[in-house]
């Protein structure tokens, strides 16, 4: 089964300082038939304007990957950890049994950057942090699996057995299978690709389910979740 989320269907909105789209029901957005995806229960395209960004705030029992696309964020949180990341660059964290974190876009240019939410396999696991520096050459032209839980290994270890892969296509072909039982979440963050046949632009969104693969070609940035289903037994 496959859907198409088109970057015009999501719920979009302009604070000022931050410029937003949901890919899912989040904050103010409420919709019951779009909760999550599999395992994945977030993902935000957020544009952050200088000097601007969120203050600290609370988290528990989520995985969040924070994939900069364009300029720096500025992360701090309750449990010490405090980090720069640039663009390309992902940050992970596991807000575990709760932590408390700020996201400021410290510069002078606009930030871009993704945020997405995986729900743990259970409750109550350890508050973990990371981030990873990634350029452009790692995913041009092929899939770079940038965070993994087990049995897979990556730069970035997930408590979910989910995989986060991305790709930066010039013309290339990329094909992608899925294990029985998963679920898949193409994004394309920027240029336009097409996916056996199902013409993607920026912002555009590919649903799977019970999918063998795909083959996907063009010139764009993609972002790819390949995930189980909710491990609270609920439909995506």
């Amino acid at each position: 089964m496959r859907c198409v989320q088109r970057a015009s269907d999501r719920f979009c909105a302009d604070y000022g300082w931050l410029q937003t789209c949901y890919s899912f029901s989040f904050a103010d957005y409420r919709d019951p038939g779009n909760l999550a995806w599999g395992a994945l229960r977030v993902h935000n395209d957020d544009r952050i304007a200088p000097h601007t960004g969120f203050p600290m705030h609370p988290h528990r029992d989520m995985e969040i990957i924070t994939y900069v696309l364009a300029g720096e964020l500025t992360h701090e949180d309750s449990a010490g950890h405090r980090g720069i990341v640039k663009s390309g660059g992902m940050q992970y964290l596991s807000a575990g049994t709760g932590v408390r974190h700020s996201e400021y876009n410290r510069g002078e240019e606009e930030l871009h950057l993704l945020q997405m939410w995986i729900l743990p396999p259970s409750a109550g696991l350890a508050v973990r942090y990371g981030q990873r520096d990634f350029s452009v050459e790692d995913r041009r032209g092929r899939w770079l699996v940038a965070a993994a839980g087990n049995p897979d290994a990556a730069p970035i270890a997930l408590y979910q057995n989910a995989r986060l892969v991305v790709a930066r296509l010039d013309g290339e072909r990329l094909v992608h299978r899925f294990d029985a039982g998963r679920f898949g979440f193409l994004f394309i963050a920027e240029g336009e690709a097409d996916v056996d046949g199902e013409r993607l632009q920026t912002g555009d969104a590919l649903r799977m389910a019970d999918e063998d693969g795909f083959a996907v070609r063009g010139k764009a940035e993609i972002v790819l979740w390949d995930l189980p289903p909710r491990p609270d037994g609920r439909p995506a």
